[in-house]
């Protein structure tokens, strides 16, 4: 389904350099394109094979019951912001996917509570403070019962690689060009130099550990999703305000059935909870297909879009979305884009990864790298030196601090690590 590009051989100069090729990175590449900017986009291995590979693919700006915290923790101003970002950047994919093959349908969007609906009610009040025509819903066309559920209307899915795949058209593109270090203005991969005036790291994880704290400021999140066939596939996307519940959507004729969110290093069963769900409220559908998704997750709720850290000039990083990747990365790319043009952006401020670090999250990431820097096992991450945990379910080692994976031969599978494990193989 995706294009297929060359490696990198040698030396090239482009204004910018977009590091990483899933979404965000393609999106990046294609609005800095479009304003007239000489882009070059490098990934590390195939175009979209990570995260944006495994999404759901909801678009929507109903990243669940968020809109009261984000009002505790930045006001009716700053939510607000965080809104209207969203909802601009569902508009601007929609009219990217007019007129392309990708799936695109409108659904509404629906977060229910299965036994919290006074969860529902603070929700529904902070959006009626944003204005925002959110509707509740009592009743859900779901096989168990709820609480009810606050729907966002006119929201949209869609297949996010065939989006990509006509996306990168046009685009220069350089594949299995994994970037090795910065130096400066310099890319260095391993057969080649890129040098860049603006560079932007979209790489789900950030992988430069010595400017921003990510390690501290982000942690990774698993979940896992089950292709149904033969189930009732009710119309909307759905998803539990409880982390460990399930999520539902329909494409084509099957049923999208997610679930079992835990921080990555912490075995919690795999897809054996959906898979008891399915058997429970499903008992004649056919499980076709399987596939875990890893998310980057902020200690307030909201991305780090912009620069780096405060020291680092022309440097730019998108990441820690939250499980809400697709309008995310549009967000990115439109903020992204601004500030190399030098425009003004009202969203800048809201999403600065230079902004307060001083939240609860930040103390559960640093009892957690704490405790497995100081467990006296092997084998040991290459990204920090964190203990790694089998994962029975997918036959990987897992790191509980910042969630890089590995194969069983030691072969990494996810980021912030750069490299395979040593010794392993």
């Amino acid at each position: 389904m995706m294009p297929a590009f060359s490696s990198l051989r040698g030396a090239l100069r482009t204004d910018v350099l977009v590091i990483g090729g899933g979404l965000t990175g393609i999106l990046c590449a294609l609005l800095l394109q479009k304003a007239g900017v000489d882009c070059t986009l490098a990934e590390a291995g195939r175009l979209c094979g990570g995260v944006t590979g495994n999404t759901t693919a909801k678009v929507t700006a109903q990243h669940g019951l968020i809109y009261h915290k984000l009002i505790r923790r930045f006001g009716e101003a700053g939510a607000a912001l965080y809104l209207d970002a969203n909802l601009t950047a569902l508009g601007e994919l929609s009219s990217l996917c007019a007129g392309m093959d990708c799936d695109w349908e409108e659904q509404p969007s629906f977060i229910y509570s299965r036994t919290h609906p006074r969860k529902l009610e603070r929700e529904m009040e902070a959006l009626r403070r944003l204005n925002y025509p959110a509707r509740f819903a009592p009743e859900l066309p779901l096989p168990f019962p709820v609480a009810g559920a606050v729907e966002f209307p006119r929201q949209a899915q869609f297949h996010p690689l065939r989006f990509a795949s006509q996306a990168v058209k046009g685009l220069r593109v350089y594949e299995h060009t994994p970037v090795r270090e910065l130096t400066g203005s310099a890319a260095v991969t391993p057969h080649g130099k890129i040098t860049a005036r603006h560079i932007i790291v979209a790489t789900h994880f950030p992988f430069l550990n010595r400017h921003g704290s990510y390690f501290l400021k982000l942690y990774q999140s698993r979940s896992y999703v089950l292709a149904l066939e033969g189930a009732n596939v009710p119309q909307g996307m759905y998803m539990d305000e409880d982390s460990t519940g399930l999520s539902l959507r329909a494409y084509k004729n099957l049923l999208l059935l997610g679930g079992n969110g835990h921080r990555t290093g912490r075995c919690k069963g795999g897809w054996a909870p959906p898979e008891d769900a399915a058997r429970a409220f499903w008992p004649g559908a056919a499980v076709t297909g399987r596939w875990a998704a890893q998310d980057c997750m902020s200690l307030d709720g909201v991305p780090y879009i912009g620069p780096y850290s405060r020291r680092t000039s022309g440097l730019y990083v998108a990441a820690g979305f939250n499980k809400w990747g697709m309008t995310s990365s549009m967000v990115a790319a439109m903020l992204l884009r601004d500030l190399i043009l030098g425009r003004d952006n009202p969203w800048a401020e809201l999403f600065s990864p230079s902004r307060t670090m001083l939240r609860p999250q930040l103390a559960v990431n640093g009892f957690e790298a704490a405790k497995h820097l100081l467990t006296p096992t092997v084998p040991r991450c290459p990204h920090l030196g964190c203990a790694l945990k089998w994962n029975p379910a997918e036959h990987s080692w897992d790191c509980p601090c910042h969630g890089s994976r590995f194969h069983s031969d030691g072969t990494l599978l996810d980021h912030p690590a750069t490299g395979d494990l040593p010794g392993k193989k």
